[in-house]
């Protein structure tokens, strides 16, 4: 494959000339509007294309199970936990999507006996309806499949304190409080199909970045905060979790930010092949590896981050060939 950004990295960002309107959202930015040659580069990436894309901080991993994919994903749990003492307690930010690997963290950590009385959790996120978060009732809460799949399911001897349990909140501000003095040794995530992790959307096309979307450096500053979702994020949530009923998805949410990103030692990003398509896998791929941050992009923010893990499942990559259904 003839890869013009590798010959020539760091060119498309000096081309002189307008970012197009989105495909998908045209009052949004998002990956549709990057220079035609990152999206031809990308879409022709085969699996061991992707293999090869690591580098040092970036590290791309296959995995030819689902069931090793998971209990992998599970394990970084496990870990993390183990190494929280009183002096030093250490913890995990997690995602809803996937979720198949939360009750696996529940079994191993009631079947090794591992105390979670000095371990933390951060949830990444959850639905903000009439500016506030939704009650635990609700039916697509997050924090609801936290506790349902994975800690309502752990030995009430080991269970992990109620106040290291730490959901986002409209109001953000004791969620914010909570990183402060605990280790957070791996932020994991998903992919969305607009390239988010967590609900870092690239951002509404209006006043100052009606040119140009904002640059890294800026996006990178945003903590945790309610943000409107872009069109894109609410059809997928009702595609994945709503049996495509849009009109039951919230169009907002409150989500943990660059900021808190930045603070944890690790960013593992797992992906099945479930939440993002093949282009989208190749495309943050590419970028990160790279080193073409661009915040339509919000994954791709993750080029400067210094250990950042994707882990794939080798039967959901797919590739990017034409084939009419």
């Amino acid at each position: 494959m003839k890869n013009f950004l590798a010959e020539k990295p760091g060119l498309w960002q000096h081309f002189d000339m307008a970012r197009k309107r989105s495909s998908l959202a045209p009052d949004w930015w998002d990956y549709t509007t990057l220079d035609p040659e990152i999206i031809r580069d990308a879409a022709a990436l085969t699996v061991s294309d992707m293999q090869q894309l690591s580098r040092p901080g970036f590290e791309v991993i296959l995995h030819d199970t689902l069931e090793d994919f998971y209990l992998a994903e599970a394990l970084e749990y496990v870990v993390a936990w183990r190494r929280a003492t009183a002096d030093n307690p250490v913890g995990i930010c997690g995602p809803i999507g996937p979720t198949e690997q939360l009750p696996l963290v529940a079994r191993l950590v009631s079947e090794l006996g591992l105390s979670l009385a000095h371990g933390h959790f951060w949830g990444m996120d959850e639905w903000v309806l009439d500016g506030a978060e939704v009650p635990v009732s609700h039916p697509l809460s997050f924090e609801r499949a936290d506790r349902e799949l994975c800690f309502d399911r752990i030995e009430k001897g080991l269970a992990m304190p109620e106040e290291n349990l730490h959901f986002p909140k409209a109001d953000v501000s004791s969620f914010v409080s909570s990183w402060e003095g605990v280790h957070c040794a791996v932020m994991q995530g998903g992919q969305g199909d607009i390239k988010h992790w967590a609900f870092n959307d690239p951002l509404p096309r209006e006043g100052d970045y009606l040119e140009a979307p904002p640059s890294p450096e800026e996006y990178r500053k945003l903590g945790t905060r309610v943000v409107d979702l872009h069109p894109v994020t609410i059809s997928q949530n009702a595609r994945t979790s709503g049996g495509g009923n849009v009109s039951l998805v919230p169009t907002q949410a409150v989500t943990v930010g660059p900021r808190e990103t930045w603070l944890a030692e690790k960013v593992s990003i797992w992906q099945a092949g479930t939440h993002d398509n093949p282009f989208g896998m190749r495309l943050t791929t590419f970028m990160i590896s790279k080193g073409l941050a661009d915040s339509s992009v919000p994954m791709s923010l993750l080029a400067d981050h210094p250990q950042v893990e994707f882990h794939f499942y080798r039967g959901g990559i797919g590739d990017c060939a034409i084939e009419m259904h």
